[in-house]
């Protein structure tokens, strides 16, 4: 299983924007084969600022979403949110189990 997590820091008057194009993705993203969940939001503290989620099945997954289309556009269109600051880690080889 991969995880991915992490922040991107981006220019607060444009984050409305950037959520519309995310949950175009995400929509897309969730009938991938391989994705178990993918998720942008916005933190409620701190403006600019959207927490990045994903759960992968594998590597093969993980790189196919890369290469869709939808993925594609959504790059691009992120590139005209005034983003400042990115943070965002790639997890493998974790184990799961419930917390409670």
């Amino acid at each position: 299983m991969i995880i991915i997590a992490g922040t991107i820091q981006m220019d607060p008057t444009r984050v409305e924007e950037a959520m519309e194009a995310a949950v175009v993705c995400m929509r897309a993203t969730h009938q991938e084969d391989g994705n178990l969940a993918y998720v942008f939001s916005v933190d409620p503290i701190e403006p600019g600022l959207v927490h990045v989620y994903e759960k992968w099945a594998d590597d093969d997954a993980l790189g196919s979403h890369f290469g869709t289309p939808h993925m594609t556009e959504f790059q691009a269109k992120m590139g005209g949110f005034g983003i400042t600051g990115m943070d965002i880690k790639k997890y493998t080889g974790a184990t799961e189990g419930d917390l409670f």
